[in-house]
């Protein structure tokens, strides 16, 4: 279980990965249903676009993997992918301590699948690969 902290970082790093492009009003609702998923007021959410907070790494390496699903989620709401996105998903995802080899392979094939979203069982089954 999250605590508070874990989770006001959690989506403060969202809300940063949203301003990368500058589409955050796009990506509003989303972050907002993220944001009510970890029982995070409003008023809170609106603090965080404006007053980020140091980011937390996650002790739970399921929690972790979560995390980096939102995150490519969000990356994709604007079906405008771009290296530039990839390049910091990937980054976020080897700063939370994933797999250099999974993260590259759900970039790689994002392609594959419908409006690059990969299913989350193959996300998972990725991610099992490496932790047997």
């Amino acid at each position: 279980m999250l605590n508070r902290i874990e989770k006001l970082s959690l989506l403060s790093e969202m809300i940063a990965f949203a301003k990368t492009d500058e589409l955050i009003s796009f990506k509003y609702s989303f972050l907002l249903s993220v944001s009510q998923q970890l029982n995070i007021s409003r008023s809170d959410f609106e603090y965080l676009i404006e007053n980020p907070i140091v980011y937390k790494n996650l002790e739970s390496y399921s929690e972790r993997i979560v995390q980096f699903y939102r995150l490519v989620l969000l990356m994709n709401l604007d079906n405008k992918r771009l290296q530039k996105d990839d390049n910091l998903v990937f980054n976020y995802g080897l700063r939370m301590g994933l797999s250099h080899d999974c993260t590259n392979k759900v970039l790689y094939l994002m392609d594959g699948f419908p409006n690059n979203m990969v299913p989350s069982d193959v996300l998972i089954d990725i991610f099992k690969v490496q932790y047997n």
